[in-house]
């Protein structure tokens, strides 16, 4: 009996997808975050020099 076997390999790849895509969930809500602080950022200095 190998353990590489069909069900043992497809599980393991599911929770490897599953990870990365939380990952990259997390990171692009990261990105996103960061935009909408920058654009705070800059009207806040936009409003500061008029």
């Amino acid at each position: 009996m190998s353990r590489n076997n069909e069900r043992n390999i497809k599980k393991h790849n599911d929770k490897l997808h599953k990870a990365q895509d939380k990952a990259k969930q997390a990171e692009m809500l990261r990105k996103e975050k960061l935009k909408q602080i920058v654009k705070k950022f800059n009207e806040d200095k936009s409003s500061e020099n008029n």
